[in-house]
């Protein structure tokens, strides 16, 4: 139960927010999970309690409406100077009201639903988004664009993102799917199931996981892995330990020299922005793509940005390690 000082925060909270929001005309909305949701409107005062949430605000360029994110919100750069309300897991309820949003995004993947129940109760409209693939993410854009009332600027991101998703389909479409083992976390071994957003991400690279379950982030031994033999092996740069299995460190590591990947060096290392779902997921596929399948860019080893990245940014606007990246 509440305690008296966290009813009576709470209750200043709720007044706090009804107050801001007196007045207000509203548009009724369905968010990814179903929730119906009534929007102040015009929406001009966001926070976000995700950095991916965060990093589609700034590429629709509707960061002047964001006067709040989270502590992780560090990309871009100019994210960290919003004004912080916590975690992901845990964000300040109080910090959050106070800063009068017309609106609070939120991911089903890495916010807690107590937090969205909450601020519904608190009458803080919260919008929850909830990709599970590379498309759902790209519609996702759209969907967060129309409730921002900037449909457009959604609809011409997502165009861009996909034409770089099908340049890159010609390109693998004639090159068979490499088998491979996303190492989500190196102790315990930790990979993607069968419907995971990543092993989806994986599959847009040219790879074919070697790991086929219906969990979602589901646990292997490396005795599994060594008699599956997959031809390469992917980390995300900045998982935990997994930052420092790469490339020949594998050798050194008991039990993974017994792979073939490793005898041959096909350690794919990604960005960590593969975790993201938002527009440099799709960098970060192509990255991936390249490692996998180098063959097929031949004709761009000139054409690549001094980070060995394309960019999505085309003149439109700018632990458990995979939720907390979402």
């Amino acid at each position: 139960m509440l305690g008296a000082t966290a009813v009576l925060a709470f209750c200043g909270a709720r007044a706090q927010a009804q107050e801001a929001n007196s007045g207000a005309t509203y548009r009724e909305v369905t968010d990814e999970t179903g929730r119906h949701v009534n929007v102040p409107q015009p929406v001009r005062r966001i926070v976000s309690l995700a950095p991916n949430l965060t990093e589609i605000i700034y590429a629709l360029e509707a960061q002047d409406w964001l006067v709040g994110d989270t502590d992780y919100c560090d990309y871009p750069s100019e994210a960290q100077k919003k004004t912080k309300v916590g975690g992901v897991i845990n964000p300040n309820l109080e910090e959050i009201v106070a800063l009068k949003p017309d609106l609070v995004l939120a991911t089903a993947a890495s916010n807690r639903r107590e937090t969205v129940v909450a601020l519904e109760g608190l009458g803080v409209a919260t919008y929850a988004t909830d990709p599970r693939s590379v498309e759902n993410m790209l519609s996702s854009i759209v969907h967060l664009a129309d409730v921002l009332g900037i449909r457009e600027r959604g609809e011409a991101l997502a165009a861009k993102l996909r034409d770089r998703l099908a340049d890159l389909s010609r390109r693998l479409d004639d090159l068979a799917p490499k088998r491979a083992l996303f190492i989500v976390w190196m102790d315990p071994l930790i990979s993607t199931g069968r419907e995971n957003f990543l092993t989806d991400a994986m599959r847009w690279a040219g790879g074919r996981s070697i790991v086929d379950s219906s969990q979602e982030w589901p646990r292997l031994s490396l005795e599994e892995v060594v008699k599956l033999q997959p031809d390469y092996l992917v980390v995300a740069a900045s998982h935990g330990n997994s930052s420092e299995a790469g490339e020949a460190s594998f050798r050194e590591l008991p039990g993974w020299r017994s792979l073939e990947a490793v005898r041959q060096n096909h350690i794919a290392v990604v960005s960590d922005t593969i975790n993201r779902p938002a527009p440099r997921m799709i960098d970060a596929i192509v990255e991936l793509a390249r490692q996998l399948h180098p063959e097929a860019f031949a004709d761009q080893r000139e054409n690549r940005n001094p980070q060995g990245q394309d960019s999505y940014d085309d003149g439109i606007a700018q632990q458990e390690p995979p939720s907390c990246a979402r």
